[in-house]
């Protein structure tokens, strides 16, 4: 996954779902985004495929204020938080399966 390495952490509270126990797939999304589509299938093969990773998808319309406060400006927008909810990654746009992984090679 493209992208910069991001400070802040998030929680459950927060984020209306459960964190992952090593790492979580936090997905900003929207309505009629396709490529969001094409997201989720990704992220959710890869938090089954890893034991210990959550898939939290976020619909960015219901979540503005989240949204302006992580400065997310495009959908589809993937945050990799570890299993303490630190942003380790954040990448814009529809990622690959190999890079997904990788950047939750980083978090755990």
């Amino acid at each position: 996954m493209d992208g910069q390495t991001c400070g802040g952490s998030l929680d459950a509270a927060r984020i209306g779902a459960e964190l992952g126990e090593r790492a979580t797939l936090m997905q900003f999304s929207s309505a009629f985004c396709q490529p969001c589509r094409a997201t989720r299938r990704t992220l959710a093969e890869v938090a089954r495929m890893v034991d210990g990773v959550a898939h939290v998808e976020i619909d960015a319309e219901a979540h503005l204020p989240l949204v302006r406060e992580l400065e997310i400006s495009r959908t589809p927008t993937v945050l990799v938080l570890d299993a303490a909810g630190r942003i380790v990654r954040r990448a814009v746009g529809q990622p690959r399966t190999v890079d997904v992984v990788a950047a939750l090679g980083q978090a755990m």
